[in-house]
């Protein structure tokens, strides 16, 4: 493994001093479980979407300590513990909720079994790739149901890290988004790509309609052109005498956009363009989404509040030591607990569909299981190799619409209000 692969680095100095005084103490070895979970859910919301996952064993795969790392450690670090990491290969199993399932309050998203030393050194490998991934893909979900069956374009990269926006394009598309502007995101998972240009390709020309006229020229009358940099109904008829009634779409980026959208209809239509779609973009969230439910839009594009999760940039999962060597152990710090003991989770449902319950339970008291309840963790990796036949990104997106259709209706609103399928905890 090149230095320059290694991903060792994606730790934190607290984990890697724990692991140094474990085996200074004998107590690196001993056989520990870890779950990673979220107590609450952000506020005002009613459920979280697992996302992340994929990612998080692809880069437990890269895992290592290289030369680099190693020798950016030297002087804060022993010698023995040097050693360790430059051996280290995680050898333990993994268990969790596969991507595209919804979680609720301390659900067990991701369930670690091995050793201390091997276990602990990825708390932040894979709490800075879930609480980022399950935040905007819970934000996401929102969205795509407040627009219901229109589609809506991820367009979020120049809002945020660059490596945060390429898995923010990845978690939108689980989440139901159909396509991102972030190339890079296309080329590393699949997303399907798109994108229309920007205000400055309407000012770098002497006037509106060549602007227009090049850019039908070069990509086609299925193109999308910008209408809104100057006068709105100017640049509609401007667009259509470059593209003629045939054109893709318009965009609009500002403006009171519902009103606007019911005139740029009239408008097309009174030109004959009765099949150019309108897309709509500029600060728009879920709630202004559902806003704009009634008027007549085709396609949304949503930037900087799917990749800041919509007020949530976080999804608060903690990941906590809960079994050594098969005895249950647990925080009891105010507003901080955790429940011992390692666990499994299964959902609930009527025979409709519906969910009504989540119940989390100690492994080995699995309660019993009706006709239609369903386990909700699966085998994610063993003997630190991820298991064959994970779900796809394409598998995560069909499994967030069917979990989704299964949550009560009220789960379902913009509104603040109770998770959406209560946790029980039976052994509590």
């Amino acid at each position: 493994m090149s230095a320059s692969s290694s991903t060792g680095l994606l730790t934190d100095m607290y984990e890697l001093t724990m692991v140094a005084a474990s085996l200074a103490d004998g107590t690196a070895e001993r056989e520990c479980v870890f779950e990673l979970f979220a107590r609450r859910l952000p506020d005002g919301r009613r459920y979280g979407v697992v996302a992340g996952t994929g990612r998080a064993l692809d880069a437990l795969r890269d895992f290592r300590f290289g030369d680099a790392e190693l020798a950016s450690l030297q002087g804060k670090l022993d010698d023995r513990m040097i050693a360790w990491l430059a051996d280290y290969r995680f050898s333990g199993d993994i268990d969790g909720y596969p991507e595209g399932e919804l979680y609720f309050p301390g659900s067990p998203i991701l369930t670690v079994t091995g050793t201390f030393a091997d276990a602990v050194v990825l708390e932040t490998l894979f709490l800075s790739i879930l609480n980022h991934d399950s935040a905007i893909a819970s934000a996401a979900a929102r969205m795509v149901t407040a627009a219901g069956n229109r589609p809506l374009i991820e367009m979020g990269s120049r809002r945020t890290h660059e490596e945060a926006a390429v898995a923010s394009a990845r978690a939108a598309y689980l989440a139901g988004f159909a396509t991102t502007s972030n190339l890079e995101a296309g080329r590393r998972y699949g997303v399907p790509c798109a994108g229309t240009a920007a205000h400055a390709w309407i000012l770098l020309h002497d006037d509106e309609e060549s602007a227009f006229k090049a850019q039908v020229e070069a990509l086609g009358t299925d193109t999308t052109l910008l209408v809104d940099t100057y006068d709105i109904r100017q640049g509609i008829d401007r667009a259509i005498a470059a593209a003629g009634p045939g054109l893709g779409a318009i965009r609009i980026d500002s403006g009171d956009l519902g009103v606007l959208a019911h005139q740029a209809r009239e408008q097309l239509d009174s030109l004959g363009a009765t099949g150019t779609k309108i897309v709509l973009s500029g600060d728009l969230d879920e709630y202004a989404i559902a806003s704009l439910r009634a008027e007549p839009v085709d396609v949304y594009g949503v930037g900087t509040s799917v990749v800041t999760g919509s007020g949530a940039p976080t999804a608060g999962m903690v990941y906590k030591l809960v079994e050594v060597d098969g005895r249950p152990v647990a925080k009891r710090s105010s507003s901080k607990e955790s429940r011992g003991g390692r666990k499994s989770a299964l959902r609930r449902h009527k025979p409709t569909g519906t969910a009504v319950e989540e119940v989390v339970h100690l492994v080995g008291h699995t309660p019993d299981l009706g006709p239609d309840d369903r386990v909700l963790p699966v085998p994610l990796a063993r003997g630190g190799e991820p298991v064959p036949g994970l779900p796809t990104l394409a598998d995560a997106r069909d499994r967030l619409r069917a979990a989704l259709v299964s949550v009560p209706w009220e789960g379902l609103k913009l509104s603040r209000g109770e998770p959406a399928i209560p946790t029980v905890f039976p052994e509590a």
